[in-house]
């Protein structure tokens, strides 16, 4: 039987030298553009305790969860699926902090299904969240801090999809709708299933009724707005979160190629409380970064907080960039010279790799990724072009 040990899990890849170095120029980039804002890094661990990274009620991140036995205590650990639990944990009781909190984060997270048909099952997640602001000001922050991130990292015409969760809690807590019900119709709204919608509201309010049967309607442009004004029930919390769609897709506009509103997305519903936020890009049917606001997740940690962020996939982002080469070094040969010594660190003072040729072979150069080399020549050291 062959050797398989170097097989990886299916969605489970190595990264290589080109991308991983350009991986992590993006990390980078992106970090300082959060820094330069504020944003403070953090790194939780990739293990915690199952309960510390399961948000209250949902269900679909408790199915993308590893778990495992803790050999030392014996209670079930989980490997984290999503960062944004961890960081919402460290706002709330470790830092503790009274007034707004800016946090952003970059590391791995694991999924037990793809959550594309060409995802990979461990994500480069990056992102940032701000605690402590419930108004529209900390929602417009972090979008406008996705789509200057995406611009950064150079992805080009990009489209934002806008919603509001607190159009569906509206209409559910009017109608006093039980837990179950709720689910289906969220359930029924989110894959805009109007078929299975229809049994659903058979027996609701009128004016709940016929509003949930219009949302997997109102999507499309801004003018989305307008028709939802006329169309849904002139609640005080379905007007405030229409105003908050309108002034938030009046201030991004410039930022984003084209911005859509839809009033059934309820991705997250679960957790999101307030606006949410998706974009997309012309070359990917799926989300390119997701975001919204969530003021009740650190109940789950003992300190409800106001809360909105973003995250998005690095490896996905760079699966969608013009693939360049990495820059090509200059080659060394290895001899026990001070004056080459000195200059090699000159050189990589400059910010040039140097690579030392241990074993000189003329047949192996190609492997080392340079296409100039060190010559003594006139008593010095220079740089010049290769020969291959």
């Amino acid at each position: 039987m062959p050797n398989s040990n170097w097989l990886l899990p299916e969605y489970i890849q190595d990264i290589l030298p080109d991308e991983a170095w350009r991986i992590e120029s993006m990390r980078a980039n992106v970090l300082e553009l959060l820094r330069l804002s504020g944003y403070q890094l953090v790194a939780p661990p990739l293990l915690e305790y199952a309960e510390s990274l399961q948000i209250i009620g949902n269900h679909d991140m408790d199915l993308r969860t590893f778990k495992l036995v803790d050999q030392l205590s014996g209670r079930t650990l989980a490997l984290r699926a999503d960062i944004t639990p961890q960081v919402a944990r460290i706002d709330a009781h470790l830092l503790n902090r009274q007034g707004i909190t800016r946090l952003c984060y970059a590391g791995s997270v694991l999924h037990t299904q793809p959550a594309g048909l060409m995802r990979t099952r461990e994500l480069l997640q990056i992102g940032a969240e701000l605690y402590g602001h419930s108004g529209l000001e900390s929602d417009l922050e972090v979008q406008r801090l996705m789509l200057q991130a995406l611009t950064l990292l150079g992805v080009e015409g990009v489209h934002l999809d806008l919603g509001h969760v607190a159009l569906f809690r509206a209409l559910i807590n009017r109608a006093g709708i039980p837990k179950k019900l709720e689910i289906e119709l969220s359930n029924a709204l989110q894959g805009k299933n109007v078929p299975a919608l229809r049994p659903l509201v058979a027996d609701l309010m009128p004016e709940v009724k016929n509003a949930l049967l219009a949302l997997p309607k109102l999507y499309g442009g801004i003018e989305v707005i307008e028709h939802a004004r006329a169309t849904l029930p002139n609640y005080p919390e379905v007007a405030a979160a229409l105003n908050e769609l309108e002034q938030a897709a009046g201030h991004l506009q410039p930022l984003a190629h084209s911005i859509g509103i839809d009033l059934a997305e309820l991705r997250g519903y679960h957790y999101h409380s307030g606006m949410v936020f998706a974009a997309y890009h012309a070359g990917s049917h799926d989300a390119i970064a997701v975001g919204g606001r969530y003021d009740d997740v650190g109940k789950s940690f003992g300190r409800a907080r106001p809360a909105t962020g973003f995250s998005m996939d690095l490896r996905q982002l760079h699966g969608l960039l013009a693939q360049h080469s990495q820059p090509m070094g200059i080659l060394a040969p290895h001899r026990d010279d001070s004056a080459l010594h000195e200059k090699i660190a000159q050189l990589r003072a400059q910010g040039h790799a140097v690579v030392v040729d241990f074993l000189d072979a003329l047949e192996l150069r190609t492997e080392l990724n340079c296409d100039s080399e060190l010559i003594m020549r006139d008593g010095a050291w220079h740089v010049e072009k290769m020969k291959f």
